[in-house]
């Protein structure tokens, strides 16, 4: 047993403090520090193993020893309590329906992991991404062309549309049919989330379903037009004879729009956030642009739009000399990784100017995220254009949280701005 009877008390109360209450998903700093400094590797009284500092959560990252195993993702049963019967219930008829299809590279173990990763690799190239920079910037300018018409707004509303544009332009989906899926991924990636109702599991559950119907139909489409997008360049994949079902081309391309989108355009607000809350620092990035890429690093560390990953012990092995048993959950807390005092300095202030290696944001490992310089360069365009085209950017109300801890960011960001 890794943790006592009274450490396991102590521990469960910090996380449900931290997921589930108002105070927690506002500032989960806080709550990350008691379990990092009291109890970095935590056992909870319902057997899930939590990890808090940086060295232990990169070490998972990198050892193949834990994979994903039969996880659908790090939400669901990792809280220490128990889940309605109706969610349980819900849950497992998701499952029984999801082992007939083609199940997310998400949550796949090699070899299977190896073979349609490699493949999907060999479609969404660095060269790809580096073709979209002009690309990222013209759509990037469309976003501040309406910002600097109304004079501000909801930044998540108007800048939170850039990833959309730019995963819907990777990925082929026509133009007309962008902001259709706002609300379907916003929907569907609830399931991620470590305490999600019936209903939202319910609404996920029907996003997902919508976006597989809409994929497939578009894959058919482009078997007959083909174009240059991505979808395609799964489709010539699959076509030449490589290991690659339309199943996988549809789940991987689902997988793309979704994370592409959701985790971008927290990105943005959290970035903003951040520098509202931290004025001269803001001063320093306005007044020296040259500081985008560490500034895009630093909101990524801060406040990481990606909060916690999942991971299973496929054998028995062991976390900083501790014994994991094979079967063992063991959630990485990335948002307290980023604030581990060993490996960043002064963890908790945001500082433009850091340059002390990149965060946990994007995991590390075979499931590094396939979208991370993408996310980068879209970040990094983003905050650049705002610099380039606006004197000013301030915070013109009361931002608005998501109530979301996996997936973390705003709802609303209200700005008002000034041009140059």
């Amino acid at each position: 047993m890794i943790s006592t009877p009274e450490e396991q008390q102590i521990g469960d109360d910090y996380l449900l403090n931290l997921f589930l209450t108002p105070e927690g998903v506002a500032d989960p700093a806080p709550w990350y520090k008691k379990l990092r400094e009291n109890m970095p590797i935590f056992e909870s009284s319902n057997g899930a193993i939590f990890l808090s500092r940086f060295d232990d959560c990169h070490g998972v990252f990198r050892d193949n020893r834990f994979g994903k195993g039969d996880q659908s993702g790090p939400g669901g049963s990792m809280l220490p309590r128990e889940e309605s019967p109706e969610v349980v219930a819900f849950r497992e008829e998701v499952n029984a329906a999801r082992v007939r299809t083609a199940p997310s590279l998400l949550f796949l173990d090699p070899p299977d992991h190896t073979r349609l990763r490699g493949l999907v690799n060999r479609a969404f190239t660095p060269r790809r991404i580096d073709s979209m920079r002009m690309s990222i910037r013209e759509l990037t300018e469309e976003c501040l062309d309406e910002l600097a018409r109304e004079g501000g707004g909801d930044a998540m509303e108007i800048l939170g549309f850039l990833p959309v544009n730019v995963i819907g332009e990777l990925v082929g989906v026509p133009r007309s049919d962008w902001n259709y899926f706002r609300p379907l991924v916003n929907d569907g990636v609830a399931n991620l989330e470590a305490s999600p109702t019936l209903e939202e599991l319910q609404a996920s559950h029907a996003a997902f379903t919508e976006m597989g119907e809409y994929f497939r139909e578009l894959l058919h489409e482009r078997k007959q037009n083909p174009q240059n997008d991505l979808i395609s360049a799964l489709i010539e994949v699959e076509e030449s004879g490589d290991r690659i079902s339309e199943d996988e081309v549809v789940s991987t391309v689902i997988l793309l729009f979704a994370a592409g989108m959701e985790t971008t355009q927290n990105l943005i607000g959290n970035g903003l956030a951040a520098l509202f809350k931290n004025p001269d620092e803001y001063h320093l990035l306005w007044d020296n642009p040259d500081l985008v890429p560490s500034a895009v690093e630093e909101m990524l560390r801060w406040d990481s739009p990606v909060q916690l990953d999942g991971r299973t012990a496929l054998e028995t092995t062991e976390i900083s000399g501790i014994k994991i048993e094979q079967g063992r959950s063991v959630v990485t807390l990335i948002g307290a990784a980023n604030r581990d005092p060993e490996k960043f300095t002064n963890p908790d202030s945001f500082l433009v100017r850091r340059d002390e290696g990149p965060p946990l944001s994007f995991a590390s490992g075979i499931h590094y995220c396939l979208g991370a310089n993408l996310a980068r360069a879209e970040g990094q365009e983003m905050f650049a254009g705002l610099i380039r085209r606006f004197s000013s950017v301030q915070q013109a109300g009361e931002l608005e949280q998501r109530g979301r801890m996996t997936l973390r960011g705003f709802k609303t960001v209200p700005v008002s701005v000034t041009e140059r």
